[in-house]
């Protein structure tokens, strides 16, 4: 049972002890010490800024100056806590020589180291996570250390605790997972995202052993995160195969077309069936540019911008056809009629020549080919066949601007298009 009689008395002398000692000339000694040094640092820091840092930011500091005139502006702001701590060390080295009491300064010195890692964390450091913990975790820390308070608090966060079966759970193991965690997901997040642009940028290998590698190695990072984490808040690993065994009978009952789609992901870009960049045909009719190939699905971008996703079990158990596996060339075919009375044998060579004006036509692996493919009943049918460099569709079209050419270099020949005719007869009796 608590004592409030004993409390209030233990604190009315540790009140009495403070008075006492507030009245005494060595308090006077350390506070009149305390002005003098902030007085000095601040009147110090603003003669050295004047002097040293007055260049300023414009808009032509460029590369390396920038980033001088960067520094300096930055190390300007911690030029007043800096010097008050070493005024402070001074003052205290002074009162030690003297044989006199330097609690107060001691105080305030641990007060300039706080405020001097907050400025320096205010204008050093850019990134907003590090920035964060620094400010929310360690400066907390530091706080606590330099008065010699870490321990006690440690030990005051274990007594608040709770048991869940056999786990010892308590408010400093949840403190440390969240920080640790945190810390721990932040790199991980960083490191996949360079890792992954380091393997991609490896242009020694192909396009689908670099998707392949970075698929891998995103799993792989995670994976030792998670085990990480787990072994830092002091779970025991062992305990993992009976999660093992759980995920297995999840997979096996609700989770197998997850588990499909991941696999069969592997498996096309292991076996080079697709990769980014290749215009896709589903078996339903379904098109578009492959852009993403994730653990799930994968994303086809349709000509008219819509992203169609299509779950990967769907690249392995039916049929789709990849115009642009091997060779980005393709071959196409367009047909037009003319009127039986025109010069037959002439046209080919009049719509060739036209045709491979058109810079999006190549002349490999095969020259554009006009041919004659039937005899209709309004006139003589052509087909047109030339290749070019991806699909003919979308940006990409070509086959409009040949109807067009070839219109008006038949137009520009006299060379008439028929159309159908129907003749009718009137019989009498």
């Amino acid at each position: 049972m608590v004592n409030f009689q004993s409390l209030q008395q233990q604190g009315q002398a540790w009140v009495e002890q403070a008075v006492f000692w507030a009245q005494s000339p060595n308090f006077y000694y350390q506070a009149l010490a305390i002005a003098c040094a902030v007085v000095f640092a601040w009147f110090l820091a603003k003669a050295l800024k004047n002097k040293w840092f007055d260049d300023a930011l414009t808009d032509d500091s460029m590369g390396a100056k920038a980033l001088i005139l960067k520094t300096k502006n930055s190390f300007v702001q911690i030029l007043f806590p800096i010097i008050s701590l070493f005024a402070l060390s001074i003052f205290a080295g002074l009162l030690m020589a003297m044989d006199e009491a330097n609690g107060l300064l001691k105080v305030a010195q641990s007060w300039a180291v706080i405020v001097l890692i907050f400025y320096i964390i205010k204008h050093f450091v850019s990134n907003v996570f590090i920035g964060s913990m620094l400010k929310w975790v360690g400066i907390p820390l530091a706080t606590l250390s330099i008065f010699g308070l870490l321990s006690p608090t440690i030990a005051f966060l274990e007594s608040i605790a709770f048991d869940v079966g056999d786990i010892h759970v308590s408010l400093y193991a949840v403190l440390r997972l969240l920080v640790f965690g945190s810390v721990l997901f932040w790199l991980g997040a960083w490191s996949n995202r360079y890792g992954q642009l380091v393997i991609r940028n490896k242009e020694t290998l192909d396009i689908r052993t670099r998707e392949v590698f970075a698929k891998l190695f995103q799993i792989a990072l995670f994976l030792v995160i998670f085990l990480l984490l787990l072994q830092g808040v002091g779970i025991d690993l062992t305990a993992l195969a009976v999660f093992g065994g759980a995920l297995g009978v999840g997979i096996g009952f609700g989770l197998q077309q997850i588990a499909s789609n991941f696999i069969s992901g592997m498996i096309i870009l292991l076996d080079k069936s697709m990769a980014i960049g290749n215009y896709i045909e589903m078996e339903d009719g379904k098109s578009g540019t492959l852009k993403r190939l994730d653990m799930r699905s994968s994303s086809l971008e349709t000509f008219d911008g819509k992203m169609l996703v299509v779950p990967n079990e769907k690249f392995i158990t039916s049929t789709f056809i990849n115009w642009t596996h091997e060779d980005p060339r393709q071959r196409y075919s367009l047909t037009f009629s003319v009127a039986y009375d025109s010069d037959i044998p002439s046209i080919p060579a009049l719509i060739l020549d036209a045709v491979k004006q058109h810079p999006q036509v190549l002349m490999e692996p095969e020259l554009p080919d006009c041919e004659i493919i039937e005899f209709a009943d309004s006139g003589v049918v052509f087909q047109l066949e030339y290749w070019i460099h991806g699909i003919d569709d979308g940006r990409n079209r070509v086959g409009s601007d040949l109807f067009m050419i070839i219109w008006q270099t038949l137009h520009d020949n006299n060379i008439a298009i028929p159309f159908p005719q129907r003749e009718v007869r009137i019989l009498k009796d």
